[in-house]
């Protein structure tokens, strides 16, 4: 079930655990996987392994929290999350794209942070 592997993929960027880490990452993300958002481009279960290792050391006690349900439709989901911080403050509303291959295991996300911009 799709909705699974998003959650799967959300508790992945919370787990401080490398270990359980590789190991939720491995139910839900292709090894060939590429993730995409404002500040990286990278390939690959392992890169995405360390990019989350990387972003829990620069904010210690911050996780992710979805801010929507995971809508589905053919192979694709989105859904919106927001970052709370160790003290209880949270970052903007920010909204991942993502594509699911035929294994049910992600292909592809790419993030954006925060609100849409204005209408020009």
């Amino acid at each position: 079930m799709i909705t699974k592997v998003v959650t799967q993929y959300m508790a992945a960027w919370n787990e401080a655990d490398d270990t359980a880490r590789g190991a939720l990452l491995e139910q839900c993300w292709s090894e060939r996987g590429v993730y995409l958002d404002p500040n990286v481009l990278l390939a690959g279960r392992d890169a995405l392994a360390t990019k989350i290792g990387e972003v829990q050391a620069t904010r210690p006690g911050a996780r992710l929290e979805f801010m929507s349900g995971i809508d589905v439709h053919h192979h694709v989901v989105r859904f919106l999350w927001r970052l709370v911080r160790a003290d209880g403050t949270c970052g903007d509303t920010s909204i991942d794209f993502g594509e699911v291959g035929p294994d049910g295991r992600l292909v592809r996300i790419v993030g954006f942070f925060g609100p849409p911009p204005a209408v020009p």
